[in-house]
């Protein structure tokens, strides 16, 4: 009985401990129903308005699309990334995509046809606007912001795809989201490739052309993607026709069109990604081969050709031989790149000419150190003559100009017969002093008064003259 009442009780704890993850698992469940819901509180009448609303290019929207392409386009050739997000924020380019994703969504033939067409106004003037800016000389450089726009990126369709799912889903509130709808535009980037394109026509470049406007079929393509997707997940009401079988081809047409769209997404999103496996595998294998210490000259992804499944590399230094030639080809499948060419283009074997180079260089470097070395001598001579010409400087300033003031002397006093000049330094074993001393000889026939007299004046005369406050005046 004892063991009977012990299973009962471990049957009814494992029941209440069920019970209880459950609870967790049913509360956990709800809790993350509520926090992602975003089936509540949509507005499916105002967010088809407001589409179809931002969807005609004409009149105002086409004049503000012309300037903001005209900003973005001063802004890549300026490469100024702050002017570029100032123009997309200010253009009008998502209301005929958001329009092509949402008529295919809901079966709205009228507004497909409106959208596509207002969306090939929209790519018209884009172009126009920035081919017309960049067939002017001065603005025609190649900066790195437009650079960054002619070759589309797998993670470009992550952007595009997340930009278009939280830009519908934005605008499905009841009160538009204006923070995430500015965001998603900065984020998709739709104007810039237009710009790019429109560089790449205006210098007839059709790589950058078509580089430039692949990317912005990729950013349109998910965008429009998304938005179908959001709609449909939503449940916007479908288009009604009174002709059933209007209805019916409406719908036919509407579901190949998403699913075109689609497919075309998935081969694009896949194509780009083979592209970047492609390269980020020859990159690592590139690297192996630097590691091994073979030089490479001008190593770039261009050199990663994905069309043709080619690395093409120039070497320099020692050259490699037919084995290790190879070698190398051999271990590209160790890589994923069964299959692709290794084209390595070597010149003549340079070995003695670095070698040369070397001491050329090591020469150079000793050549250097001894020019140092002079101009390290040059300058300690440099300061040792510009302290002796400061300390000659300083002998003269403290010189007395005896030859002019004997003669000034001779022509205020004609009494003096001779005059002499001299420093008396003196001490009192503390200090040392110097004094400057006249001696004059009067001529004999001046009387004894006379003589007092003018030698007062002339002790006063000097002193200011020569600006001394102290200075002595002896007869002979």
């Amino acid at each position: 009985m004892e063991e009977n009442q012990k299973e009962d009780d471990i049957e009814i704890k494992k029941e209440e401990a069920k019970k209880k993850i459950t609870g967790l698992l049913g509360g956990f469940k709800e809790f993350m129903s509520v926090l992602l819901d975003i089936k509540t509180g949509t507005d499916k009448d105002g967010t088809v308005q407001a589409i179809k609303d931002t969807i005609s290019m004409q009149g105002h929207t086409a004049w503000i699309l012309v300037f903001s392409i005209l900003i973005a386009s001063i802004g890549l050739n300026a490469n100024s990334a702050a002017v570029v997000i100032g123009a997309m924020l200010i253009s009008p380019l998502m209301g005929p995509i958001l329009g092509v994703g949402l008529s295919i969504g809901t079966h709205d033939m009228e507004t497909l046809r409106r959208s596509m067409v207002n969306l090939g106004v929209m790519v018209s003037l884009s172009l126009i606007t920035s081919f017309l800016f960049f067939s002017i000389p001065w603005f025609q450089e190649a900066t790195p912001e437009i650079l960054a726009r002619i070759r589309p990126d797998v993670r470009d369709v992550f952007i595009a795809l997340a930009g278009g799912l939280a830009l519908i889903i934005a605008i499905s509130r009841p009160s538009a989201q204006t923070n995430t709808v500015a965001g998603v535009a900065i984020a998709t980037a739709l104007m810039p490739p237009l710009c790019a394109a429109g560089y790449g026509l205006a210098l007839f470049n059709w790589k950058y052309f078509f580089g430039a406007m692949f990317l912005f079929t990729i950013n349109t393509i998910f965008i429009a993607l998304a938005t179908f997707v959001i709609v449909k997940f939503l449940n916007f009401p479908m288009v009604k026709y009174i002709n059933s079988a209007k209805r019916k081809r409406v719908a036919q047409f509407a579901s190949l069109l998403a699913f075109i769209i689609l497919a075309g997404s998935i081969w694009q999103f896949y194509g780009l990604f083979k592209e970047k496996q492609f390269k980020s595998r020859a990159k690592k294998y590139v690297n192996e081969l630097k590691q091994k210490g073979i030089n490479i000259i001008d190593e770039d992804e261009k050199n990663y050709d994905y069309a043709s499944n080619e690395i093409n590399l120039v070497l320099y230094g020692k050259n490699l031989s037919g084995e290790d030639l190879e070698k190398w080809k051999a271990k590209l499948a160790e890589y994923g790149l069964e299959g692709t060419s290794l084209n390595m283009k070597q010149g003549a074997d340079n070995t003695d000419l670095r070698a040369e180079v070397k001491s050329l260089s090591d020469l150079y470097v000793q050549n250097q150190k001894i020019i140092t070395s002079r101009d390290d001598d040059i300058k300690n001579k440099e300061d040792q003559i510009r302290l002796l010409e400061n300390e000659l400087s300083r002998f003269y300033d403290n010189q007395v100009p005896f030859e002019e003031v004997s003669k000034e002397a001779k022509i205020n006093y004609d009494e003096i017969e001779e005059m002499s000049y001299y420093n008396q330094v003196k001490t009192d074993f503390n200090t040392i002093d110097s004094l400057a001393v006249f001696s004059v000889k009067w001529k004999d026939k001046i009387a004894k008064k006379t003589r007092n007299s003018q030698e007062q004046k002339l002790k006063s005369w000097l002193k200011v003259r020569l600006k001394l406050d102290t200075l002595m005046v002896v007869r002979e």
